[in-house]
């Protein structure tokens, strides 16, 4: 008798969260310690100028965030998920060692009386190679995590397609509640005992939660591997291409497709939809021809394609707020270094400051879940309250809120720094573009990987899950070109023939101008991402869940 069949309780219990919560949790202690700290330890002990540090970190952060990619490539077509994970997982504790070996031996690091070029030779090699480690192996994790967790929940069920939304919700709960571990305590420790300590404690979070993923081995529920995604997008296209001169019949129904008879019980079939018209050459099935690849698609296969490429607007679109993201986790804690960091006669790392918002989102999302879902389920009749992409906008419209407010605190604090430098504002101003920035992320992080696990083909759900990493990746790599490109333009135009944020001095920049030009950059973007979201075509379109989608 299997497992699964003599304890059901705690398989379901197991299987459905043991992923999401144990890993989640402990996995980014360190890596979201890291994510906000990490440029401090650039900036003091890898003596790197303060723009360096910053576009070290975005570069760090964005490779870790595209290289999901490879982990949810990897998930869906050669290994399952939780092999996935334990190897990559191998790579991410490798690279936190090396960091925390670095960090300790001052043999490794430049010395503390260095001015220029400091990170060279042995010492740079060890630096990159660490990040890099670290980069692939908690990329890989992250393209694999969340798809493993989901893959325990039945779509086709509408109980299990109900619990899947949930599903999202709280593994955001249990990312968050280890980033609030990770950027309090595990901070605390690195700022004010030492470095070393905080990656060390990093690392062993990271190796535990491993270990306990492992142990789930028996519980889980597996999805059988598939074919190259990749390989399938491309035969579309070839085929297409190749059938460019044939005329499409007048009826759908004419287009290839295989009986439901001889379809795997994995694979589902998607209805023929309109748009995109010109792919729908490559299920012509010319006379004569056999139905063989590279010679005729499925419709099926067809709208898979057509899936991805009406998802490639809404993964754009949100490029901008994760860019918005990035600026804050790094001026915002050089803005801390120029402020009161004692709150409540206790001294606050500036680097901690984000433990306000996490604390805020570990109550907020289960009233999200709990009251604000079944509230909205009424009026809607939705099954998550309110749809994904109409949770993606109400993240974007947040984004641009907490912009405006990040440059309105900027000038109170430049003000008062410059009016009186011995007295300056409390760190607990920032806690404002925080917070609205973190409700901001807790409602499009979630939508985005919701929306494309759901519409994603049956052999890509990791790797479209991946698609809400890779608009983070591209928001911190555009992040750098932003730094860069600001201070090049302002430099020129500027009386003072100074960049907005050039030099390490915050109190002589103009950071409140460019988080308002990101504000209205923001504005814009969300309108664009309004008529995205009105041209998508969800793929069930006959489903009842849909058609409430597609009036929205």
């Amino acid at each position: 008798m299997s497992l699964r069949s003599r304890f059901p309780h705690l398989y379901n219990m197991l299987s459905k969260r043991l992923s999401e919560t144990v890993l989640g949790v402990l996995e980014n202690i360190g890596f979201v310690a890291n994510m906000v700290s990490m440029v401090l330890y650039f900036f003091f002990m890898m003596k790197l100028h303060m723009p360096t540090s910053s576009n070290t970190l975005t570069n760090f952060l964005g490779s870790t965030c595209l290289l999901t990619l490879l982990g949810g490539f990897i998930s869906d077509t050669y290994l399952n998920r939780l092999y996935t994970i334990l190897i990559f997982g191998s790579l991410e504790v490798i690279g936190l060692s090396l960091l925390t070996i670095q960090a300790y031996s001052k043999d490794l690091r430049p010395d503390l009386t260095c001015q220029k070029d400091c990170v060279k030779g042995g010492i740079a090699l060890m630096f990159y190679g660490s990040l890099s480690l670290l980069a692939i192996g908690a990329g890989g994790v992250k393209g694999a995590l969340p798809a493993l967790g989901a893959d325990q929940f039945d779509s086709k069920d509408p109980k299990g397609a109900k619990q899947l939304g949930t599903y999202f919700n709280w593994y955001m709960l249990s990312t968050t509640f280890g980033a609030a571990i990770g950027v309090s305590f595990v901070v605390w420790v690195s700022m004010n005992e030492a470095w070393y300590w905080g990656f060390f404690m990093g690392t062993m979070g990271a190796i535990i939660g491993f270990i306990a993923i492992a142990l789930g081995k028996p519980f889980y529920r597996y999805v059988p591997l598939g074919s190259s995604p990749l390989l399938r997008v491309v035969q579309v296209i070839v085929v297409a291409v190749k059938n460019r001169r044939l005329s499409l019949p007048e009826d759908s129904d004419e287009l290839f497709e295989i009986n439901d008879k001889v379809r795997d019980q994995y694979d589902e079939k998607v209805s023929h939809t309109n748009q995109l018209s010109s792919l729908d050459k490559a299920a012509i099935l010319p006379q004569g021809t056999s139905p063989e690849p590279w010679k005729v698609c499925t419709v099926t296969q067809v709208e898979e394609v057509k899936v991805l490429t009406r998802m490639l607007p809404i993964l754009a679109s949100t490029i901008i707020m994760n860019t918005c993201l990035a600026q804050l986790q790094t001026f915002s804690v050089h803005q801390g270094i120029f402020m009161d960091p004692y709150i409540f006669d206790k001294k606050f790392p500036s680097a901690s400051i984000p433990v306000i918002p996490l604390v805020f989102m570990i109550f907020l999302i289960p009233i999200y879940e709990f009251l604000v879902v079944p509230f909205a389920r009424k009026i809607t009749g939705h099954q998550s309250g309110i749809t994904q992409l109409q949770r993606v906008g109400v993240g974007l419209v947040l984004s641009i809120v907490s912009m405006s407010v990040a440059g309105i605190v900027e000038v109170k604090r430049r003000d008062q720094a410059i009016k009186d430098p011995f007295k300056p504002i409390s760190l607990f101003w920032l806690s404002f573009q925080y917070g609205i920035f973190g409700l901001a992320d807790m409602f499009t992080i979630v939508g985005l990987m919701e929306f494309f696990y759901k519409e994603a083909p049956a052999g890509m759900k990791s790797l479209a899950t991946s698609f809400a990493w890779l608009s983070l990746s591209f928001g911190y790599f555009l992040s750098a070109a932003f730094v860069d490109i600001i201070n090049s333009v302002t430099g020129k135009i500027a009386p003072s023939k100074k960049g907005w944020i050039e030099g390490d001095n915050l109190n002589a920049n103009n950071l409140n101008l460019f988080y308002w030009f990101l504000a209205v950059l923001s504005t814009l973007n969300f309108i664009a991402y309004l008529f995205c979201a009105s041209w998508y075509k969800y793929k069930e379109e006959d489903t009842t869940e849909s058609k409430t989608e597609t009036k929205t």
